[in-house]
């Protein structure tokens, strides 16, 4: 894993997921946030925080959400499409990333209890995975991780 490819301006994008990860943390949410870019303009598609407490749905992670949002308008897929994360997707995500075809995936901090692409079963590296993005972690690491943190001890 590297800090992404070779003059791919990260920053902007990730900047937008701590700031969707900052504001789940605000409604009382796991503090994760995700935007979906096109690829080839750098367009924001959509951008999403975590929502399972205010959807009363597990299902609802900050990914998900945001890729959700923009597949309609491209056909169900995201061909061409890079999605920044704060956390190492699960494995539920992983999943989607991979059927949505997501071109490429940054995430912020690894997740070693959760996470499923550098921990847990390493979804992308399974030889029955159909679809593997180009995988870039540790992007926004420290702030991800502080904000995590913080949620979490101000919880206990």
């Amino acid at each position: 894993m590297r800090n992404g490819p070779d003059g791919h301006l990260w920053h902007g994008p990730m900047e937008l997921a701590l700031a969707q990860a900052r504001a789940a943390a605000a409604a009382g949410e796991v503090p994760v946030g995700a935007v979906l870019v096109d690829g080839a303009t750098g367009a924001v598609l959509a951008r999403a925080a975590n929502a399972t407490i205010a959807r009363s749905d597990a299902t609802a992670h900050a990914e998900l959400l945001a890729m959700q949002a923009a597949a309609p308008a491209r056909g169900g897929r995201l061909d061409g499409c890079d999605l920044y994360v704060t956390l190492e997707p699960c494995a539920m995500c992983a999943g989607a990333i991979a059927w949505m075809r997501i071109r490429r995936l940054y995430f912020g901090a690894e997740d070693e209890k959760g996470g499923a692409v550098m921990h847990g079963p390493r979804f992308f590296d399974q030889p029955t995975c159909h679809w593997r993005p180009e995988i870039y972690g540790g992007i926004g690491a420290d702030p991800a991780a502080d904000l995590l943190r913080s949620f979490f001890r101000n919880r206990r």
